[in-house]
């Protein structure tokens, strides 16, 4: 992440997803609806499926991302051991980029 700590990151992006949501309500309410479904419990547990999205946003290299799936995998009690392994995953799919992505997950965990 930028120097920003991750719990002011999380927070300023929070505020820029709610800000878009004003703008375009009929999208983010879909987009709520598609999020929803892709972590509800099923196969995978809510944190299992929260460390997957964390390893496609390593992967993707989107910072928010990262930020707002280990938020969540946290609350629905991931461990750190738990997101080392999706993170192992990330590398692998996402090269050395994947590599300094998983070092700033790594780091909103401890942090956040």
């Amino acid at each position: 992440m930028t120097d920003t700590p991750p719990t002011e990151a999380l927070k300023a992006a929070k505020l820029r997803m709610g800000a878009f949501a004003k703008q375009a309500p009929d999208l983010m309410k879909g987009f709520a609806a598609v999020s929803s479904a892709a972590t509800t419990a099923g196969h995978f547990s809510t944190a299992d499926r929260e460390l997957i999205a964390v390893a496609i946003a390593v992967a993707t290299r989107c910072e928010d991302c990262i930020l707002y799936h280990v938020d969540a995998a946290k609350r629905h009690a991931a461990s750190e051991e738990a997101l080392v392994a999706a993170l192992e995953v990330a590398v692998e799919m996402g090269g050395g980029p994947a590599v300094m992505y998983a070092g700033k997950a790594l780091e909103a965990y401890r942090t956040l």
